[in-house]
């Protein structure tokens, strides 16, 4: 059966269509404007602008963070630590009622260095097939196959070695940790040494992988352009930027998912304000809410505008920014200040409040994560791509806070109603 999706504003990613009509073939998108076939399902939008469905280039995921990802319009996320690598999101590649998703599986990290010292002594992550960060990831078996892969890596040796054990384990692209701890208020923390990064990203890049690093301080970001990183999954908050470093991180290629909302929380600011919106309220369950409006508040120094700042510096150096959230698996609130899904909304709003264009915002949730992650197949309203879309209420590409005008949501061509 044809969709007709007629008398829409539609925003292809990169720009505003003069079509109106986005024909749906199944999974697939059949055609930008022309006539709807007969026959076809015409679904009448009139008032309504019709976008990729979303991409969260930065989470911590599980399959209800990917359900509640999808009620807010997200269709993909892209994990940055965690279990959904290659054969462990098998089962879930045909369920529309959820997000797609990728994964990094595990970071290489030095044995005791982060993200351990987030979680407390007591924690215990429960039945939700995830894996202790302590635990060695050998003979224990996840909710859906063996338990990832822990790469804890002290010398250049260790981490050349995990790269093709991670390759082979599902890993979509490859992370390292490069944080001392300082910023998550646990200085001294045991961190990757420039020759241990720098060995590691050269192995992945032999083995054509695409590496991200976690950074949160100056220093670490500039260890990560000298190794040769290809995308950043936080920007630095530790001091202002500088000339130096935005002309350095420009310079490399690399992309940067700063997570505003992140470093927000890291500072005490709380999701509060989002919560308290009734687009977003009325859409979570009381574990959620509770979660969104807490907060990490392990760097109360930091200061927000900083961030802001330093998010429109790497903007008008031409540097590639990507939409992300760094939401944890479950509703934790001490992982709290962002959630899956409406956080990305929250996200966009931080990017224009940076001085970014509603459009340049949106293509940092659509056009270019797709782009720089290599997901050829969503991300833009083209011909023969994924029917990931999102319908939404009024002109978010002149007004971002529309994007939470939620209508409906289209995973593979399977249509969620999302309208209240």
């Amino acid at each position: 059966m044809v969709t007709a999706i007629t008398n829409a504003r539609v925003f292809d990613g990169e720009r505003v269509r003069e079509e109106t009509t986005v024909l749906l073939d199944g999974t697939r998108i059949a055609a930008i404007g022309g006539e709807a076939p007969a026959g076809a399902d015409i679904v009448d939008v009139s008032g309504a602008t019709l976008l990729p469905g979303l991409i969260d280039s930065h989470v911590h995921t599980s399959e209800d963070g990917l359900a509640l990802a999808l009620r807010f319009g997200v269709t993909t996320e892209l994990e940055m630590q965690g279990m959904y690598t290659r054969d462990a999101r098998e089962h879930l590649l045909g369920d529309d009622s959820v997000a797609d998703v990728r994964s990094s599986g595990f970071g290489i990290t030095p044995p005791g260095g982060h993200p351990s010292e987030l979680l407390p002594e007591d924690f215990e992550p429960g039945g939700h097939g995830d894996q202790d960060p302590g635990d060695s990831g050998h003979g224990d078996r996840g909710a859906h196959g063996p338990a990832p892969l822990m790469p804890f890596s002290s010398t250049p040796a260790e981490a050349v070695a995990f790269v093709p054990r991670l390759v082979a384990a599902g890993s979509d692209y490859i992370k390292f940790m490069v944080d001392d701890g300082s910023v998550e208020g646990h200085p001294g923390l045991p961190m990757l040494d420039q020759a241990t990064l720098t060995a590691g990203v050269a192995e992945a890049h032999r083995h054509g992988m695409l590496t991200i690093a976690h950074t949160l301080t100056v220093e670490a970001t500039r260890m990560a352009v000298e190794a040769g990183i290809d995308g950043f999954a936080h920007l630095f908050m530790d001091q202002p930027h500088t000339d130096e470093i935005i002309d350095l991180i420009a310079a490399s290629g690399a992309f940067v998912a700063p997570c505003v909302v992140l470093n927000a929380s890291m500072t005490g600011i709380t999701g509060s304000d989002l919560a308290d919106d009734p687009r977003v309220g009325s859409r979570l369950t009381p574990a959620w809410n509770e979660t969104l409006r807490s907060s990490y508040d392990r760097y109360p120094q930091g200061k927000l505008e900083d961030v802001l700042a330093s998010v429109r510096a790497l903007h008008d150096a031409g540097v590639d920014l990507l939409a992300g959230t760094d939401a944890a698996p479950m509703p934790l609130p001490f992982l709290g200040g962002m959630i899956h899904g409406a956080s990305v909304h929250h996200e966009l709003q931080y990017l224009v409040r940076a001085g970014l264009t509603p459009v340049q915002a949106l293509r940092a949730a659509t056009l270019t994560p797709a782009r720089r992650f290599g997901l050829a197949d969503r991300g833009r309203i083209a011909e023969g791509l994924r029917a990931d879309l999102l319908l939404v209420e009024g002109d978010p590409t002149t007004t971002i806070g529309d994007t939470l005008n939620l209508r409906a949501v289209w995973r593979r061509g399977t249509l969620t109603r999302l309208a209240a």
